[in-house]
């Protein structure tokens, strides 16, 4: 709450310290789709000591940029398109491979899988947990030449919002900075089973007047709490019957009323380089040689807690109740680097990179036969890395390569990607990826009150080897198609051990970590498709998936498919663009993976095939000026297809609901 209370007062008060306060802006009402803003400031008679050029006459929507992590700029989309009702969701991204849990929030399983790493490092692990915590790589900056705010509302189940609010503005051209909070709560239709998350960011975008030195930096403190009811009981007589008397949610009996698990990270980011050397060509800004020194600092604190008043034999025997597990991680990152420039031979980059790591517990656990099981893993490593840029005609050549020097975590990561524009319709793209590490934190070590969920690995796990390809073809003709090949040795998952004899009143085997010693070959092709005809057009969105393996333990549908077929048009004398229309989603049959709210984590299973059922939307969408509206009657086909739709064995997807929203962006 406190940090909304910051983003509230910023959002009245931020404005009126922006660079631009001295000039009104008018927002010129565009309900196309080709131009969704033109924004024009009335002129003022500039200063004897300003230049022409450091004038600002008129802004556009491409004015206002936005910078990834990778520092690929976009600049802000205020049109309505069918991507826009795929994206209106509690992750703000297309969740085509994720099949959601009954509340707005909870987890997703997999339908499809992506094994490319992004560090070199192990992360805490309790995976189902941090679908929605932004890492490193999620935080975005801006730069913006007057204040604008975004704002995203969204209904949930009972009781509970979602309310995504972010501003950005500048106090001059150079210096910007953005201030955020993704606030959310659901109480659900079942019984425990309410979620509250909340994602706080404040960023800052710097460059100095001569262009020598630059920044970015952010600051993230986010927290994911949920009650973990661990599913239904009776399933197939108060839920798969489709008893009216049970459709009343709250009468199905659920296994917990006392469990919960939280998440709870703080980073702080700093990025920053000064170019040592700049030579630019004849008296342009456009530099031709350029020779800088950077650094990257990290820090960041993490921890997974699973609480539950009094123990449940579902999960075994336990030592001590009430149980409270709690999983810390503290890093620390630093890179240096030095980076050449040259507008001939391209961008050549080497560092040095540091990593130091703090997993711990708060306490030293002997089995039964005397085992120690210690409550620490902490150590250093140290890495060389290169990266490397080029366009080169059409071809756009990316690379970026880190070896590990010391330590026994890491490995090594190789990403290379190459490019090719044909025309502006038509892109063709091929991408490598090779990487080794260590599995996550919980894999190798973890403590808990559950006599089973105690385990230490660090010198049994190998470390994965991730291998693969991918080759994309993007076109308006003839669509966007893409394989990847990926090759996974040493491949660790959570799985029932069948060594470990099940309690008595236990219904759960004992969840641990395995290895796979045998290779496992996975392959995803993807389509993607629209058709118009007039006001109306079919999106399509096919996957196909095959793995070739010697134990089931890497399990996926073996198609997908999304379609929507809508209405777009604009209505009342184009005050107002309109999109409705109906989406279909289908999977085919797998061993869906079971979720573990203990580890807060999903696990091989090989007793239940779920899929095959179809699910429903109807949408309306509408676009008024900068303001998209959203309505929605999810899964309007629950009633009728059959009350077989789980998200995970035990856990059911939603039922029909109906939720409305809105995305409003305005400026200053």
């Amino acid at each position: 709450m406190k940090y909304f209370l910051i983003v509230f007062f910023g959002c009245l008060t931020f404005p009126l310290c922006a660079q631009q306060k001295e000039s009104a802006v008018k927002v010129k009402d565009s309900i196309t789709q080709k131009d969704s803003l033109s924004i024009k400031k009335k002129e003022k008679p500039l200063p004897k000591e300003k230049s022409k050029r450091d004038s600002i006459n008129e802004i556009t929507i491409k004015n206002y940029k936005i910078i990834s992590f990778a520092r690929d700029t976009t600049f802000l989309d205020t049109t309505l398109t069918i991507q826009k009702e795929y994206k209106y969701n509690y992750l703000r991204r297309d969740d085509f491979e994720l099949m959601p849990f009954s509340n707005i929030g909870q987890t997703y399983n997999n339908l499809g899988l992506d094994f490319e790493r992004s560090t070199m490092y192990p992360n805490l692990g309790a995976k189902a947990k941090h679908f929605n915590y932004w890492e490193v790589e999620d935080i975005i900056y801006y730069n913006v030449p007057t204040p604008m705010t975004d704002i995203l509302f969204k209904t949930t189940l009972e009781q509970g919002q979602l309310l995504d609010a972010m501003l950005t503005f500048n106090t001059s051209r150079r210096l910007n900075f953005s201030i955020g909070y993704k606030g959310h709560r659901s109480l659900g239709k079942y019984n425990s089973n309410q979620i509250r998350s909340g994602n706080f960011t404040t960023t800052t975008n710097y460059q100095s007047k001569n262009g020598r030195y630059s920044l970015r930096a952010h600051i993230a403190a986010q927290d994911i709490k949920s009650q973990e009811n661990g599913g239904l009981i009776n399933k197939e007589l108060q839920f798969e019957s489709g008893d009216s008397d049970f459709r009343d949610r709250p009468k199905v009996d659920v296994r917990f009323d006392d469990a919960d698990n939280v998440v709870l990270g703080k980073r702080y980011y700093l990025e920053h380089a000064y170019k040592l050397i700049r030579r630019n060509r004849d008296s342009s800004y456009v530099e031709k040689t350029s020779l800088s020194l950077g650094h990257t600092f990290g820090y960041e604190t993490k921890y997974y807690q699973f609480l539950q008043t009094s123990g449940d034999a579902y999960f075994g025997d336990i030592i001590l109740s009430p149980v409270n597990d709690k999983a810390n991680l503290k890093t620390t990152y630093n890179q240096v680097r030095l980076e050449f420039y040259n507008k001939t031979l391209g961008r050549l980059q080497g560092n040095v990179n540091m990593f130091h790591y703090n997993y711990f517990f708060n306490s030293v656990f002997f089995t039964e036969g005397g085992q120690e099981i210690g409550s620490q893993l902490n150590g250093t490593e140290m890495a060389l890395g290169a990266d490397y840029e080029k366009t080169i005609g059409g071809f756009e050549l990316q690379s970026a390569f880190r070896y590990n020097l010391s330590g026994d975590l890491s490995g090594n990561i190789l990403d290379a990607s190459a490019t090719y524009r044909l025309n502006d319709k038509n892109r063709f793209k091929v991408h490598l990826h090779s990487s080794s590490r260590m599995p996550n934190f919980n894999f190798l070590l973890y403590q808990s009150e559950y006599l089973n969920y105690n385990w230490q690995n660090m010198d049994s796990f190998k470390k994965e080897r991730v291998n693969s390809l991918e080759v994309s073809f993007d076109s308006d003709f003839i669509g966007n198609i893409s394989a990847k090949y990926t090759n996974l040795d040493n491949y660790a998952y959570f799985a029932a051990d069948p060594l470990i004899d099940v309690t008595e009143g236990a219904e759960q085997a004992a969840i641990r970590p395995f290895q796979e010693d045998t290779g496992i070959s996975y392959l995803k092709v993807k389509y993607a498709k629209e058709f118009k005809l007039g006001k109306f057009a079919l999106n399509n969105t096919v996957m196909y998936q095959t793995v070739s393996q010697e134990s089931n333990v890497l399990n996926v549908p073996q198609l997908i498919t999304r379609n929507s077929l809508y209405f777009s048009s604009d209505v009342f004398k184009k005050a107002m663009y309109l999109q409705t229309g109906v989406t279909f989603k289908y999977f085919t049959k797998y061993n869906m993976n079971g979720y573990n709210p203990v580890l807060g984590e999903f696990f091989v299973q090989d007793t239940e095939e779920l899929g095959g059922f179809p699910l429903l939307d109807f949408f309306i969408n509408a676009r008024i000026q900068q303001t998209r509206i959203f309505l929605k009657a999810e899964h309007f086909n629950s009633s009728f297809s059959g009350y077989n739709f789980y998200a995970a064995p035990n856990y059911p997807y939603r039922d029909f609901v109906i939720r409305f929203g809105l995305v409003w962006n305005f400026f200053s």
